[in-house]
């Protein structure tokens, strides 16, 4: 069975949106990268907004969802990921998030 270590796991509720944050570590074969996350954005009640995750890496990649479309992306890297992904939060909300250190 493989292992994880888990890096990141929090969530946060401000005005209507809800950022959902799952960042393991893992030498899980499902996840040739190392890692297993989901980066997701969205509104209380539901609607996605944003989400950036690995679920089907092996046979789909990373992807970028949105309200309107999925794609594959590259993989830059976990911090660089969850770097786009903080920035892609601050333009599209009107809240000052208070990320985890």
């Amino acid at each position: 069975m493989a292992s994880y270590t888990t890096i990141e796991d929090w969530k946060d509720v401000e005005d209507g949106y809800v950022v959902d944050v799952t960042i393991r570590q893992t030498e899980a074969a499902k996840y040739p990268s190392g890692w297993d996350y989901g980066l997701h954005l969205g509104e209380v009640g539901g609607d996605t907004i944003l989400r950036y995750d690995n679920a089907h890496e092996r046979t789909k990649g990373h992807e970028r969802h949105t309200r309107d479309d999925d794609e594959t992306i590259p993989f830059p890297g976990m911090l660089a990921l969850y770097d786009r992904f903080k920035r892609d939060v601050e333009e599209l909300t009107p809240v000052s998030w208070d990320w985890p250190e």
